[in-house]
């Protein structure tokens, strides 16, 4: 459901009744979690139309000081919830899965799957220039939102919510935790055409699809005269790299030419 509200550049905005079924959280506080969905482009807009602040506490009121608080809690409670759910896991182990969980490309996926995109208060520039679907917004909302949580209802909330949005299975951590670093298609792909004697891959945007706050690139490589794949993702550069995977796969399997 749609509600109005009254600020620059955001006529409509989705209600937050949403949002927070979502998050599996209702705020005491509900004026947190409107900040935390506040992009300093909105925040500067209506300082610029003379319009009070929403918070008390700040000038401005945007998203950024919840931001860095919720970056910190999200890396204190991922490591707190690691160390205490696998015993056995080395230290190694252990900080390679909390690189995976706080990355930006795992943290954008949690705010696609909360459509955080279209809950943002952004300003007429960034909503002209997409901030809806833009990776760095996406994230940093999140860990405003999560630092919202926390402020709002303490510790084991925002674990909560960590848990919820962010912890995979424990079968794809402990595959993760035994298998080393996420491997990196495109620089292999690099590495075995120069191997093979063969032009270095070409990647090509071939098509984008789904709304604006979540959509999908498209994406195909080509390799020497006859190896092709096309992939998809949530940003072109994941797009890439799927594709990149499937020809390392049909190279190492042999099961396609490699004449240039």
């Amino acid at each position: 459901m749609l509600v109005e509200t009254g600020g620059p550049g955001n006529k409509m905005t989705p209600n937050l009744d949403e949002l927070e079924q979502s998050l599996g959280y209702t705020f005491r506080d509900r004026a947190l979690l409107d900040r935390a969905l506040t992009h300093s482009s909105s925040a500067n807009e209506l300082l610029a139309a003379g319009e009070p602040p929403p918070a008390p506490d700040s000038g401005r009121a945007d998203n950024e000081r919840l931001e860095f608080l919720g970056d910190s809690i999200l890396g204190w409670l991922v490591s707190e919830w690691l160390f205490t759910r696998f015993p056995n896991f080395t230290e190694g182990q252990l900080s390679l899965l909390k690189n995976h969980l706080v990355s930006a490309s795992h943290l954008l996926a949690a705010a696609h799957r909360l459509d955080l995109g279209r809950h943002l208060h952004l300003g007429r520039g960034e909503e002209t220039a997409g901030g809806r679907g833009k990776q760095r917004l996406l994230v940093n909302a999140f860990e405003a939102v999560l630092a919202a949580v926390y402020l709002d209802g303490g510790v084991d909330a925002a674990r909560a919510v960590i848990v919820s949005q962010t912890i995979p299975s424990e079968d794809e951590l402990s595959s993760l935790a035994g298998a080393g670093p996420p491997r990196d298609f495109r620089a292999e792909l690099d590495r075995l055409a120069r191997d093979r004697a063969l032009p270095l891959p070409e990647y090509r945007l071939v098509g984008e699809n789904g709304p604006g706050h979540a959509r999908t690139f498209i994406v195909e490589v080509r390799l020497g005269r006859d190896l092709t794949a096309t992939a998809g993702g949530p940003s072109k550069k994941s797009a890439s790299h799927n594709a990149a995977r499937q020809i390392c796969e049909q190279l190492r399997a042999g099961r396609a030419s490699t004449g240039v």
